[in-house]
C-alpha cells in the first residue's frame, strides 16, 4: 500500500495519519496549541523551510484543523488558528506528550507540565471509558470490528480479482 492510499483503509488511525502524520505537522499543531499563529514565527521556532512549512499549513487548512485569517492590520498576510476539528486534537498531543516524559525523557524531566485552570493543578492525562469512568489500560480494551471493516476488506478483494 502507497502512503497516498492510507487515508482509504477503515481504519481511524491510518486515516488520522493520513492527516497529520508526519513530523512537521505534529510539531506545527504542538505550537498551534502553544498559541503561535503566524508563518515567520512557526518558521523560526520550527527551522524548517518555507516550503515545507507551507505545504503543511496548507495540508491542515485543507483538512479543517487550522483556519487561515488575514492580520487585522493587514490583509496580504495571514494568521493560522486551529479549528475546532483541529482543537479535538489536544488529547492525542498530551498523551504523546505523557508517553514521552516517562519513556524518553533522558532522565532529566518533563520538560513542561500541563496545569488545568479549573483547579490549578498540575496533572496527568489519562484517558477513561465514556460509560463506566474507569481508566483505561491496553490489555483491558478490545477492539470489535464493524461491518464498514468487512465491506472495506470484501471490496479489496474484489478488486484483487477483477
Amino acid at each position: 500500500m502507497k502512503w497516498d492510499d492510507i487515508g482509504e483503509q477503515p481504519c481511524s488511525i491510518a486515516r488520522t495519519l493520513s492527516v497529520i502524520g508526519d513530523r512537521w505537522t505534529m510539531l506545527i499543531i504542538r505550537n498551534a496549541f502553544m498559541g503561535m499563529r503566524r508563518f515567520d514565527d512557526f518558521q523560526q521556532h520550527l527551522g524548517v523551510t518555507r516550503h515545507v512549512l507551507s505545504d503543511r499549513l496548507k495540508r491542515l487548512v485543507e483538512h479543517e484543523i487550522l483556519v487561515k485569517v488575514p492580520y487585522v492590520d493587514r490583509q496580504e498576510r495571514f494568521e493560522y488558528i486551529l479549528t475546532e476539528k483541529g482543537l479535538e486534537l489536544y488529547p492525542l498531543m498530551l498523551s504523546m506528550a505523557n508517553w514521552a516524559d516517562k519513556w524518553m525523557d533522558q532522565g532529566l524531566g518533563k520538560p513542561v507540565k500541563y496545569i488545568h485552570k479549573n483547579c490549578a493543578k498540575t496533572f496527568q492525562p489519562v484517558m477513561v471509558c465514556s460509560e463506566c469512568g474507569e481508566e483505561l489500560h491496553a490489555k483491558q480494551v478490545k477492539p470489535h470490528f464493524t461491518s464498514v471493516y468487512y465491506q472495506y476488506i470484501q471490496a479489496q478483494q474484489n478488486l484483487k480479482q477483477a
